[in-house]
């Protein structure tokens, strides 16, 4: 009897279990509703992209009028007779989607309109529109608005090389395609390379070294197709070229460098060898400090932008991966990754073997298209 009463005693608690996990006073809120107004760009906005890497478009909404908390934006891009079933393009919104605003570059617009078929320079019209959720639950705002969008000069996407190289008398192989500079593609449709050109002589890009190849060029910032171009001073520049957009950029580097953090300046230059290298050997003596010996560094970079017409900017190679540790014969290649970005005295440095204090080292900087940004430092 004992047994029976405990038995029935255990299926009346799991039963109570169940009930009160199944209680709706356990469940979220999940009210919701939709967006009433879309604020900005206004219906029929027209907008012509520019290639600009600062060029953006502000997008604006009106908060959901919610109960139970926030509800999550996303905002939504379609065909003019889409109905927004399958966008062809969706992204949060600020702070993880809980803002009613998000900022779209110029270039992220040209790709959207470029996926109605638009091309380049053309005119197109989209639409946008936003969804608010909460939980498992979404809802599309009853109100779109229309963007009448010139796209920019950039090019098909049949006419994008995969492959670039940097040829033409004034390149460091001359014009032979053999020799030609291999450009690094840091994106789709995206390239960059640092090279060496001879001032007044012509060159050009070309898709492949052998076969059929396409040829490009660059004029007053814009990628174009065929021709040539010319660099007015001699020396090492840093090339970019986006297909997607037409925008090219050509860069003088003046100055390679590289900083000793503990002392807060230059202990010596780095000239350029070749193909993207830039090379020295050098002495470094570590700092004494009260804790120890302080072997902290980075690099240094010089430019004048606008094909060297530009006034001089500092900027600094420094750590891709943060660090705080010396290396050692075992340290991963990626502890040597560098990473473009503005100067300061203690961020983003790396710090020196042991073996290099008062020691002679060759100090190699690599800006090469088949591998990672990086340097390295060896013995003589």
């Amino acid at each position: 009897m004992k047994k029976i009463f405990l038995r029935m005693t255990f299926i009346a608690f799991v039963i109570f279990l169940f009930v009160g996990c199944n209680d709706t006073m356990g469940e979220p809120d999940n009210s919701l509703t939709d967006v009433k107004t879309l604020i900005e760009p206004m219906d029929q906005n027209e907008i012509v992209l520019l290639p600009t890497a600062s060029a953006s478009v502000y997008f604006e909404w009106e908060h959901a009028d919610m109960d139970g908390g926030p509800a999550l934006y996303q905002i939504a891009f379609d065909k003019v007779d889409g109905d927004f079933s399958n966008p062809l393009y969706m992204a949060y919104s600020g702070n993880n989607g809980l803002n009613n605003n998000i900022t779209l570059s110029h270039k992220q617009l040209n790709k959207i309109v470029g996926m109605t078929g638009v091309g380049p320079s053309a005119k197109g019209t989209i639409k946008w529109t936003v969804f608010s959720s909460k939980g498992l639950r979404s809802i599309k705002s009853a109100k779109e608005n229309q963007l009448i969008i010139t796209r920019l000069a950039g090019f098909a996407e049949e006419d994008i090389p995969v492959d670039l190289f940097v040829t033409g008398e004034a390149s460091e192989g001359g014009t032979d395609l053999a020799k030609a500079h291999q450009m690094k593609a840091i994106s789709t449709g995206e390239f960059e390379v640092y090279t060496k050109l001879k001032a007044g002589e012509p060159f050009y890009f070309v898709s492949a070294t052998s076969g059929t190849s396409k040829r490009f060029s660059i004029e007053e910032g814009l990628v174009k197709k065929e021709g040539s171009s010319t660099v007015a001073t001699d020396g090492v520049y840093r090339i970019t070229l986006d297909f997607n957009t037409g925008a090219s950029t050509t860069t003088l580097i003046t100055r390679v460098a590289f900083y000793f953090s503990p002392e807060g300046k230059i202990l010596f230059d780095i000239p350029y060898k070749g193909y993207g290298v830039y090379q020295t050997t050098a002495t470094v003596t570590f700092k004494q400090e009260g804790w120890g010996r302080d072997e902290r560094y980075k690099f240094r970079m010089f430019v004048k932008e606008n094909g060297g017409a530009g006034e001089e900017k500092e900027f600094e190679w420094g750590t891709l991966n943060q660090t705080d540790s010396r290396p050692t014969a075992t340290s991963p290649a990626s502890y040597y990754y560098i990473k473009l970005m503005n100067p300061t005295q203690w961020d983003n440095k790396w710090k020196l073997m042991g073996d290099f204090d008062g020691n002679p080292g060759i100090y190699t900087i690599y800006l090469q298209a088949d591998k990672p940004y990086t340097h390295s430092i060896t013995k003589p």
